[in-house]
């Protein structure tokens, strides 16, 4: 019989639950995807076809290809075969981006927990218990003892039926905060490559600074002996010497900043691959193996909103606030629940489950809050105004991507002006400074000349290195402000999971686990 009274409502449960679906409505504004920007271009002005070029290394000029798709692995049109291999370990390795899937994972288990809400709750129930009644009350027991023991098996049912939609927009808000998450993640990866493809060119840009300052303390030794030697044969006089003396020692205090540099981002990258600094990589990257991309893709602005882990995570806000309100009007109309047990109850344990000891009972329960001060009507208001400010954080998003577009689009024009003038300025520098070498080595010194001379090709060698470096980088920022190509990317990053006690990880396997 208890089979049949718990078969009977699951029947009953399953059909009155069917039927309030079919008619049932979820209460609240349906989500509408915000209305892409109504722009055509980044810049007031069209934006030029190609860069300007140089004639040094990484020079050439850039052609901007509006349309084209961004490749998932942007960092390999460097062509740096050390750079890909540090972007592997880094996405292997880096605690935030595991920290981040973490919180996926956990935001996914939020949803797949609130949509068990959708089924009935069974519980099953044992419970013996030993009592006595009072003498002055009729004896509970057919037996008429005062004093017995009683067990009780049974099975509880409820079930909550979603007639507003309470659950459904539950279930909706939790699952765009897993989209939030998941685009946080995606946020994190490319920000992560992004960063190590920076870190890696600023290192080489510091190591070629580094080469030139060297180089320079090489000239400026040399003329430095040479000076000394004039003044030992009474054709330079000290005064000359002394000055090219502290010129020397003025360019060798350069050296030991770019080399604090230097070693600084090499602890960056070892964190940027979840290593501490005594496992940073044991090379140094240099300005020759990062190679320019030549053709640089340009999404349309309505392609961008699309393309950005950021604005796609707040558009989720958006809808999450949305779902938010029709949880909140749900909660002002009444809720109707349906609940059911069945079991078994003896005073003796062996005959627990005879025919004769089947109890059961079906109730039903609507429920409507008629005064709670207020309450649930300032919570809907609320989560109206918190809809409205989920709106205006997704419009600064916007403008702040499309700003973010225009500014590295500037940038990278600007830059390869930047490194033809740093490349002429380098020329005319080099000229000069021969020209003061070949009046020193022949006797007729103009020490303040070859002074001046000197320090403006420093300046200029460093000129042209960091206008190198900033193309590189550049480049890199407009991949990232694109949006990295995330959405040709079929896999996630490998999750795994740590171990804090022994400070070891192991890959761990997603999966759903539903009723």
């Amino acid at each position: 019989m208890l089979y049949v009274a718990v078969r009977w409502f699951f029947a009953g449960a399953t059909a009155v639950a069917a039927a309030a679906l079919l008619t049932s409505c979820a209460v609240g504004p349906d989500f509408r995807v915000p209305a892409a920007p109504d722009i055509t271009r980044y810049t007031r002005e069209p934006l030029a076809r190609l860069t300007s070029g140089a004639d040094v290394p990484g020079g050439q000029s850039q052609r901007f290809v509006e349309g084209r798709d961004i490749p998932q692995d942007w960092w390999r049109l460097f062509r740096s075969p050390a750079l890909n291999a540090l972007i592997a370990s880094a996405l292997a390795n880096n605690p935030n981006l595991q920290s981040a899937l973490a919180s996926l994972r956990a935001a996914k288990q939020a949803l797949y927990a609130q949509e068990g809400k959708f089924f009935p709750l069974v519980q099953a129930n044992f419970n013996p218990t030993q009592q006595r009644t009072s003498a002055v009350l009729s004896p509970i027991p057919a037996s008429g003892a005062s004093v017995f023991s009683l067990d009780t098996a049974q099975v509880l049912v409820s079930y909550t039926f979603d007639v507003w939609g309470l659950n459904r927009r539950t279930v909706e808000s939790l699952e765009a905060l897993a989209d939030v998450q998941r685009f946080q993640v995606e946020a994190a990866y490319l920000a992560l490559t992004a960063n190590v493809t920076v870190a890696a060119i600023t290192e080489a840009s510091l190591q070629g600074q580094i080469d030139a300052t060297n180089e320079l303390i090489s000239i400026n030794t040399k003329m430095l002996d040479i000076l000394r030697r004039q003044l030992n044969a009474g054709y330079a006089n000290r005064n000359d010497v002394a000055v090219q003396e502290a010129a020397l020692a003025q360019v060798k205090a350069t050296l030991p900043p770019l080399r604090k540099a230097l070693a600084q981002q090499h602890d960056l990258l070892a964190a940027l691959i979840g290593a501490y600094p005594s496992g940073a990589p044991s090379r140094t990257f240099r300005l020759a193996e990062l190679h320019l991309p030549a053709d640089l893709p340009v999404s349309v602005p309505s392609q961008l909103i699309e393309q950005r882990p950021d604005v796609r995570a707040a558009e989720e806000q958006l809808h999450s606030a949305s779902a938010q309100i029709g949880v909140a009007t749900a909660n002002l109309l009444p809720t109707f629940t349906i609940s059911a047990d069945a079991g078994f109850m003896n005073t003796a344990l062996a005959h627990l489950l005879a025919p004769q000891n089947v109890f059961w009972d079906l109730a039903g329960n609507a429920t409507q809050t008629v005064f709670d001060g207020g309450t649930l009507l300032h919570q809907l208001e609320g989560a109206k105004d918190t809809y409205q400010a989920a709106a205006w954080t997704y419009q600064g998003t916007v403008i702040g991507a499309v700003q973010n577009v225009a500014d590295t689009l500037r940038a990278i024009q600007n830059d390869a002006d930047a490194l033809r003038a740093a490349q002429d300025f380098e020329r005319a520098a080099k000229t000069s400074f021969d020209l003061a070498q070949q009046q020193m080595q022949s006797g007729n010194a103009n020490v303040l000349l070859l002074l001046n001379a000197q320090q403006a090709y420093l300046q200029s060698i460093i000129q042209v290195v960091e206008a190198r470096a900033a193309r590189l980088s550049d480049t890199a920022a407009l991949f990232q402000a694109l949006g990295g190509g995330w959405w040709s990317r079929a896999e996630m990053p490998a999750a795994k999971i740590l171990d804090v006690s022994t400070n070891r990880t192991k890959p761990i396997a997603e999966q759903r686990n539903t009723p």
